[in-house]
């Protein structure tokens, strides 16, 4: 199994890094918790997924290693919160709604899940095309 508390880099550009790592656990209320937490400059923002209660349709994993970081909507969207792409996309929405500040924050991932997931099925649709053969004729 992964340390999931090992600090992975996520450049952004020339001059902007971040660490980040995921983990699960359960929160003081009891109910699980699978958190990105990213690093830069002595601040940290967390964005974190809580399971749902009765009748809610908000999954993580629940500490099973074979799901282990995945959140899902129980209507057929889902994310892999160890993927660096995906934490990629959680912090460009994040900056885009102007949510990341200076300072310790805890975001709830649920608010961002849906243009997350969004955004990387767009990228995976994208990667999976295959590129038109050099010299074919364009479409109609």
């Amino acid at each position: 199994m992964r340390n999931d508390r090992r600090l992975r880099r996520l450049v952004v550009d020339e001059r902007t890094t971040y660490l980040w790592n995921f983990r699960q656990k359960k929160g003081p209320d009891g109910v699980w918790q699978d958190i990105v937490t990213l690093h830069r400059d002595g601040d940290r923002t967390r964005f974190v997924f809580r399971a749902g209660g009765p009748g809610s349709r908000r999954y993580v994993s629940e500490g099973h290693p074979w799901f282990q970081g995945y959140a899902a909507d129980g209507q057929g969207e889902g994310i892999n919160l160890r993927e660096p792409g995906v934490v990629r996309a959680l912090l460009d929405e994040a900056a885009r709604r102007g949510l990341l500040r200076p300072g310790d924050r805890e975001l709830d991932g649920w608010e961002l899940f849906y243009a997350v997931a969004e955004t990387v099925d767009l990228k995976c649709a994208a990667a999976a095309t295959p590129a038109a053969p050099q010299g074919s004729p364009p479409g109609p």
